[in-house]
């Protein structure tokens, strides 16, 4: 298999998207191209409240793992308005040169618009704390963004129960104890606009994962985490909706956020680490974190239940709700044939 073919495949999750992939997600598209026009019209289309004036009140945006790659991204894209900033993540150093970075860009944000909040999300008592120190500080939570999450790549033989569990714990609980320490005061909070109390009061956005709709080979502890909170997600939204609580879903495909310097690598871990960082850092395969924040802005202000990122995450989540067998059975192939084995013991 060539270079350019692992490239192509880890692109669409280790799907290769041929033309009957295509015609099948235009299928899919056809058919479903009426209830969209519907959603769509049913949609709130006004814009967030950081895009209004509200004299000397700001918007609150809490962004965990904000501190770099796509949690920093979005920071700076909700930065561009007149906002209030809570930035957490487990190193202090890397939030206050977070910091740094944003007020050199706004001329209009000052250091008492930001709260850093150094914590582990992945203990519930610290998630509380980051609300608890948010609420104290501002009052308020307008817009949550649970984007903390680590990867692990490798085979599953390679993988370990520790592993699953700390992936869950910070894809997948952080943003659960986040979220339920938040409700509360987003549920009483009123209405930046002064709006009645179907008007909305919140903004919460999941930052989950084309790997939470399609499991992806090597990816399991990350695909089994993510699946989980695009389940809460969604459920949340049904829930949510009706009481002025907007619940975003975000699922981004391969993207270049720098951050799989970061990722944990098992098994043959030099050609683990190839094939990862060679789809990650591919331009026209993986999008900017700029771009990722743009989208995830706009739903935000457009009310959005839900976005998927990059054609081919959106053509791949497609195919594998409309052929869960084949994508299977892809997904197999991949395995067999273009990732790394598993040295063996």
């Amino acid at each position: 298999m060539s270079r350019l073919s692992l490239t192509t495949l880890a692109a669409a999750t280790t799907i290769t998207v041929t033309g009957a992939a295509i015609t099948a997600a235009a299928a899919a598209v056809a058919a479903t191209g009426a209830a969209v026009m519907v959603v769509r019209s049913l949609r709130t289309r006004r814009n967030w409240p950081g895009t209004a004036s509200h004299g000397s009140i700001r918007p609150v945006v809490v962004v965990t793992g904000g501190s770099r790659g796509l949690g920093l991204a979005i920071a700076t894209r909700f930065a561009q308005d007149p906002v209030r900033l809570v930035l957490a993540a487990r190193n202090l150093e890397e939030l206050q040169q977070a910091q740094v970075h944003l007020l050199t860009q706004f001329a209009h944000l000052s250091p008492g618009d930001f709260h850093l909040v150094a914590a582990d999300l992945a203990r519930p008592e610290e998630c509380e704390r980051l609300v608890a120190e948010t609420i104290a500080r501002f009052g308020r939570i307008d817009v949550l963004v649970n984007n903390a999450g680590i990867i692990h790549v490798g085979p599953v033989e390679s993988q370990t129960l520790d592993t699953f569990e700390q992936t869950m714990r910070v894809n997948f609980f952080a943003a659960l104890y986040v979220t339920w320490a938040a409700l509360p005061h987003m549920r009483s909070q009123p209405a930046l606009d002064g709006h009645p109390a179907h008007s909305r009061r919140a903004s919460i956005v999941n930052i989950a994962s084309v790997g939470g709709k399609i499991a992806v080979p090597h990816m399991l502890p990350y695909s089994a985490a993510k699946f989980a909170l695009v389940g809460f997600s969604e459920g949340l939204h049904a829930e949510l909706r009706h009481k002025g609580i907007r619940v975003t879903t975000v699922c981004p495909g391969l993207m270049r956020t720098g951050g799989e310097v970061h990722a944990n690598f098992r098994g043959d871990v030099d050609a683990e680490r190839r094939w990862f960082n060679l789809a990650a850092r591919t331009p026209g395969v993986a999008v900017t974190t700029r771009h990722a924040a743009n989208r995830i802005y706009h739903a935000v202000a457009a009310g959005r239940a839900e976005i998927t990122i990059s054609p081919q995450a959106w053509l791949a989540a497609r195919f594998g709700a409309l052929c869960p067998e084949l994508l299977q059975y892809a997904n197999a192939m991949a395995n067999q044939y273009v990732l790394p084995k598993n040295p063996k013991p």
